[in-house]
């Protein structure tokens, strides 16, 4: 059976033993499966795929942990994690249960090919940033990843995530770029392409941890902490309607697409991170658009 390129999405629910699976449905698009018990230990929920997001939620458990990383977990049992472009397909998540002991289930996640975008006709100064803005350049990209670290208890994650723009999708995660012939990074996020000025939207909720008009690559950059060290980008903005500490509720009016930074024309790079892992924007959205407000 194949499975597409965004891999399996999962909603299970195990007990580590005797394993009786009620009922199974298959598309092209992914494959679903689910189990029910007569007690559950593990509820997982997501893509199992490179790029991947999942949540998950234990009863009575004391800790949890992927690979030996502890995981943050809510008083209700909920957590979360994520697997970046590149990781490896074997993963085990452990935890500890409120009687004290230690239980393992191992992981395994989908391998995927990604586009190969070729571009040619960029000016020097978008493939090799001059000499005299390299400070700059790494001053603002510690400024970003500290952002990045934060790890607080909202629950935001477990929501719904909804479309954050209107626009044609004009890039993808994971592709790699090639620049007037020259390799470089990996895309690792969605690009929403519309007119400098249209609004962008909360697709779910949250609060500003990182808020700043003009970065040297990414321009008008803002970054939304959803909790459990889940935070969703957005990025080359010609506006920003917001302000780091703001709470933002689902479907607020946060910003507007520009051409800002290192780009050739208008769009939204929308991007999302499970701490330092980048995640896949297109395998957590939903159809609708967040413009309810």
């Amino acid at each position: 059976m194949k499975v597409s390129e965004k891999g399996q999405l999962v909603m299970f629910k195990t007990l580590l033993a005797t394993a009786l699976v009620a009922s199974a449905s298959f598309s092209a698009m992914a494959l679903v499966a689910s189990a029910s018990f007569s007690a559950m230990a593990l509820e997982l929920k997501g893509h199992l795929t490179q790029g991947g997001l999942v949540t998950g939620k234990l009863e009575n458990a004391k800790s949890v942990s992927l690979n030996g990383e502890n995981l943050k977990l809510s008083a209700q049992g909920d957590f979360v994690f994520g697997f970046g472009r590149d990781a490896d397909t074997t993963h085990t998540l452990k935890w500890v249960d409120n009687r004290g002991k230690l239980h393992s289930h191992p992981i395994a996640i989908t391998k995927r090919d990604y586009k190969i975008d070729k571009i040619t006709g960029v000016a020097k100064k978008y493939v090799s940033p001059p000499k005299k803005v390299s400070a700059r350049i790494s001053r603002e990209a510690v400024a970003v990843r500290k952002a990045r670290e934060v790890n607080s208890d909202l629950l935001y994650f477990l929501d719904p995530v909804l479309k954050p723009a209107e626009g044609r999708i004009s890039g993808v995660y994971g592709s790699q770029r090639y620049f007037n012939g020259e390799p470089r990074r990996p895309h690792f996020g969605l690009d929403i392409a519309n007119k400098t000025g249209s609004p962008v939207y909360a697709p779910i909720s949250g609060t500003v941890v990182f808020a700043e008009p003009d970065l040297y690559y990414s321009g008008g950059t803002l970054i939304l902490d959803h909790g459990h060290g889940i935070t969703s980008t957005y990025i080359h903005l010609s506006k920003l309607d917001v302000k780091v500490g703001d709470k933002i509720e689902q479907g607020n009016k946060v910003a507007e697409i520009g051409a800002t930074g290192r780009v050739t024309g208008p769009h939204l790079d929308w991007r999302f991170n499970w701490k330092g892992e980048r995640l896949d924007p297109a395998l957590l959205m939903q159809d609708t658009l967040a413009n309810k407000k």
